[in-house]
């Protein structure tokens, strides 16, 4: 679950989304210098808000919050953003900028969470020799 002030949090029941059942969001962020406090419902590989997995679990017809439902939510959010075809074409950083809006883990982020530069990211990618 995403990792607060309180350190990380691991879940391992898959049946649904771990705040699904009405947990309030965690605290990421105590208020501080002008900013309010930021909460968040985000778990899993892809840290996936709560209320994306509601919607998504009913337009995938998703059984549960397994690995292999979240791929499927990932990859949906992936074709949304029009990166699939620069993933083909093996054009990852296009896909990176393309998802930015997405994870805040990438560069372009709207979420001023920080995030792993594209050189980071694109030496990963090359590393897992799937454009080989």
């Amino acid at each position: 679950m995403v990792t607060g002030p309180d350190g990380p949090e691991v879940f391992t029941d898959f049946s649904n989304h771990p705040f699904a059942q009405g947990r309030p969001a965690k605290l990421i962020r105590p208020a501080h210098e002008g900013l309010g406090a930021l909460y968040s419902t985000a778990s899993g590989r892809y840290q996936l808000l709560l209320r994306y997995w509601r919607a998504y679990q009913g337009m995938l017809h998703l059984p549960d919050f397994s690995p292999s439902s979240q791929d499927a939510v990932a990859l949906r959010q992936i074709h949304e953003q029009g990166a699939t075809a620069a993933i083909e074409a093996g054009d990852i950083e296009d896909a990176i900028f393309k998802c930015a809006n997405i994870w805040a883990s990438l560069p372009g982020n709207t979420y001023a969470q920080g995030g792993h530069t594209a050189d980071t990211l694109i030496a990963k990618w090359n590393e897992t020799g799937v454009n080989a």
